[in-house]
């Protein structure tokens, strides 16, 4: 009968220079455990408690092993993995049997090969370089859904940052509506955010944007006026008891104490700009190639079927996914898929689980990742130095966003801080933490006031011409500010930033942490966070778990009210046409391999009518797609 077993592990540093040395042993019958530490040239480290089984039965269960090693400086500085085998990648078999038992056994890494020298016989691997040495060596992203600084943070009374003046109001016919607490959880109408809307909502009612600029005066000051007469995203405007909600901050210790607890321990940028005055869209593309190709709205299905002539959403320089590919660097995404966050899941639909990003040229739907398994991935090896991460979005096809984790507007708040809550606590808690990097931001202010003006920008400059510019816009003038939180071990407390940031600071971050060259004019200039890494040694008194959402009440479906909403046509306007696209370029790139297949899909995908069409068609592809992966990830275990 097999007996619970343990020993002390150490391991020598066998560079010549400072190295901070990540151990990882795993089996079937004792999950993982991990040690970090920091070593000196030729210094022996740890113990390392592992348990093993010995004893009839116990042959089966093998032990594998991983080191993660990060050389500060020598004369092969940089971040270094262990091989492991094609089977498992950075994970090196190499079992304890009796001699074992007991023992205090010391392992040995250098910038080459990493030795298990068990007294049952030893194994050794390979050790590959994977970039630059960093402080940091992996970077998580999190974007939240259209809320502006002010609307989450700017009531919150943290010390330091930036929030509007007593007094700060705006007026819509010749009634006043000041900024105040608290905010509504979900709004009763869906805020304008195109970029028609926010050149009224920062310069006023009547205010336009010529062609070529420049952008009219900043006065802050027609946020209600649009929010009280905007149709444009797809609900009707509010009634007169509701205008001045656009004005309103949340009592974030109250409403939001999974946002506030984080933002305490660690940093808030308060002046991270979104990265052009429009919607989500163009606003995201930044954060994935500091450039929108020259989009400043949200597509229509005509350019969406240009898109797809190239396979995807392309940028004239690439995305940050191909940089990091061309560095030999390594990038993940996951999204909520299975909507698991969100206190209404029964409000949403299969669109939400449609990730935006695999609209990019070289991004597809069988590179998605599930946030089911987010945590129990990082407790194993994991040589990602980037990965973004997007919620679900709910129901897209009625626009009212209701029952996903973004946080839109029309949805509620909770599924968000679910969300933080689960990516915050998966990170802190896995081997990774002392080395990792989390910056949870938002994409744009979704039409929420903010009295900060943007500030100029450098516009990118990558020769993207006017393909997919409506307004003439030379994006050189960065959006709305952003609530924006970052978190590391390596950043002190209460920590506030005023330098001035927007979503291209994500590239730049990446750029100069790992070392490769910039995307763009507006990345190359973009500030970096690198400046917030202050402390020398990881921090001891970060929060392993962080509060729940509020209690909220779930709410009930109704049946009429969604059979009105299948019957409706659909919109060529707002995202839904951009989530279809998508849609169809995962069945391409997953299951609709050849012509004939392709044609079926084709055939479905332009008999959409109403929104009840496109339902049942992203859940049939969506349900196809998540089978073929189901299927490769059993493939590969065995």
């Amino acid at each position: 009968m097999a007996t619970q077993r343990t020993a002390n592990v150490y391991i020598t540093n066998e560079t010549d220079g400072t190295a901070q040395i990540t151990l990882l042993h795993q089996n079937d019958t004792n999950g993982t455990q991990s040690g970090t530490w920091t070593a000196q040239p030729g210094q022996t480290v740890g113990p390392l408690l592992v348990h093993f089984e010995t004893g009839i039965g116990s042959w089966g269960v093998l032990d594998w092993w991983s080191v993660a090693l990060t050389v500060q400086n020598g004369s092969t500085p940089g971040i270094y993995q262990n091989t492991g085998t094609s089977a498992f990648p950075h994970w090196k078999e190499c079992q304890l049997q009796t001699k074992d038992v007991g023992q205090n056994i010391t392992f040995t890494v250098s910038t080459s090969k990493f030795e298990t020298n068990l007294p049952s016989g030893g194994c050794t691997d390979g050790v590959t370089r994977l970039s630059n040495y960093s402080p940091i060596r992996n970077v998580f992203v999190l974007m939240l859904e259209n809320r502006s600084f002010d609307h989450i943070l700017g009531q919150s009374g943290l010390p330091g940052i930036d929030v509007p003046p007593p007094g700060t109001s705006n007026s819509y016919n010749g009634v006043t509506y000041a900024v105040g607490s608290p905010a509504p959880t979900t709004m009763t109408a869906d805020p304008g955010h195109e970029f028609g809307d926010v050149v009224e909502q920062l310069a006023g009612a009547g205010a336009a944007y010529p062609s070529g600029g420049p952008y009219p005066p900043l006065t802050m000051d027609g946020f209600v006026t649009n929010y009280a007469t905007a149709t444009d995203e797809g609900t009707p405007p509010p009634t007169a008891n509701h205008y001045g909600d656009i004005m309103l901050g949340f009592a974030t210790p109250t409403q939001l104490p999974t946002t506030y607890a984080l933002a305490q321990a660690f940093a808030v940028c308060d002046h991270w700009f979104c990265s052009m005055p429009g919607p989500t869209w163009p606003n995201r593309m930044f954060v994935h190639a500091a450039s929108s190709a020259g989009l400043d709205h949200s597509p229509t299905t005509a350019q969406i079927i240009e898109w797809e002539s190239v396979h995807g959403f392309s940028f004239p320089h690439g995305s940050i996914y191909d940089a990091l590919t061309a560095a030999k660097l390594r990038w993940r995404i996951y999204n909520d898929n299975t909507d698991a966050y969100s206190d209404d899941p029964k409000k949403g639909s299969a669109f939400g689980a449609v990730p935006q990003v695999s609209a990019l040229k070289g991004v597809t739907v069988l590179d998605i990742n599930s946030l089911t398994h987010f945590a129990s991935d990082l407790q194993g090896p994991y040589p990602y130095q980037y990965t973004f991460i997007e919620p679900n979005y709910g129901d897209i096809t009625g626009n009212t966003y209701a029952g996903g984790s973004s946080q839109h507007p029309m949805d509620d708040v909770f599924g968000g801080e679910g969300l933080i809550k689960a990516v915050y606590e998966a990170i802190r808690n896995s081997p990774l933490w002392d080395t990792s990097l989390l910056i949870v931001t938002y994409d744009e202010h979704g039409g929420f006031f903010d009295h900060v003006p943007p500030v100029a920008a450098p516009p990118p400059g990558d020769g993207s011409g006017s393909t997919y510019n409506e307004s003439g816009f030379t994006f050189d003038l960065l959006g709305v500010r952003v609530p924006t939180i970052v978190v590391s071990p390596l950043i002190a407390a209460g920590t506030v930033d005023t330098s001035v940031y927007d979503h291209s600071s994500v590239p730049a971050t990446l750029e100069r942490l790992f070392g490769f060259p910039s995307l763009t004019n507006r990345d190359q200039a973009a500030g970096d966070v690198r400046g917030l890494l202050t402390l020398t040694t990881a921090r001891t008194d970060c929060p392993t778990t962080l509060p729940g959402p509020v209690p909220t009440v779930s709410r009930t479906v109704d049946l009429d009210a969604q059979l009105a909403d299948d019957a409706a046509p659909v919109s060529d306007s707002g995202n839904l046409p951009g989530f279809l696209a998508a849609t169809r370029k995962a069945a391409y790139e997953s299951y609709a391999q050849t012509p004939e297949e392709r044609a079926v899909v084709d055939a479905q995908y332009a008999a959409i009518r109403t929104r009840g069409d496109a339902r049942a068609f992203v859940a049939s592809v969506m349900a196809r797609v998540e089978r073929m992966k189901a299927a490769r990830t059993a493939t590969a275990a065995g």
